[in-house]
């Protein structure tokens, strides 16, 4: 039997808000996706933003998966490993970023899981609670690229752009 490690797909998001929404849908999509699948190593969870309470909800996985809608000029996707390094202190708690969490975890539990960063293209951002027709389809290819990852984890899928 083949080790399976212990996944994290998370979610960030603001359905309310068009496309913000898109890192919700998906992560909810492929909730359905691995129940029906029967993979029990993957799990979703979803939040309108980063908390420095999941740096522990983080430290008890082997990898995980930070989705969320972007305006940052990318395709369609972009799946990038998240560095720690990165993060920097931050003036508010009210969005942090995933290599803030991922930093705080190292230091307050000792672990890092492999973390990357799946961002979908948004291009509506009014109060509605609907993608637009773009970031619908953004959000297949993430599930798509999402569901690869849950039955090959072990394959490296870092790319710039989809």
């Amino acid at each position: 039997m083949t080790y399976q490690p212990d996944i994290l797909i998370y979610g960030i998001g603001n359905p309310g808000r068009n496309d913000d929404g898109c890192g919700i849908v998906c992560v909810e999509e492929m909730g359905h996706w691995l129940a029906t699948q029967g993979i029990r190593n993957v799990h979703c969870e979803t939040n309108y933003q980063l908390n420095i309470e999941d740096a522990e909800m983080i430290s008890g996985f082997d990898m995980v998966v930070f989705v969320d809608a972007t305006i940052e000029p990318i395709k369609d996707i972009r799946y990038t490993a998240v560095d720690p390094s990165g993060s920097r202190i931050e003036f508010t708690m009210h969005a942090i970023s995933p290599s803030f969490v991922l930093d705080l975890c190292s230091k307050l539990f000792g672990t890092a899981p492999d973390t990357y960063l799946l961002q979908i293209k948004g291009v509506e951002w009014a109060f509605r609670e609907k993608l637009s027709e773009t970031g619908i389809q953004n959000v297949k290819k993430a599930v798509n690229l999402l569901k690869r990852i849950a039955l090959k984890p072990h394959i490296t899928y870092c790319m710039p752009e989809f």
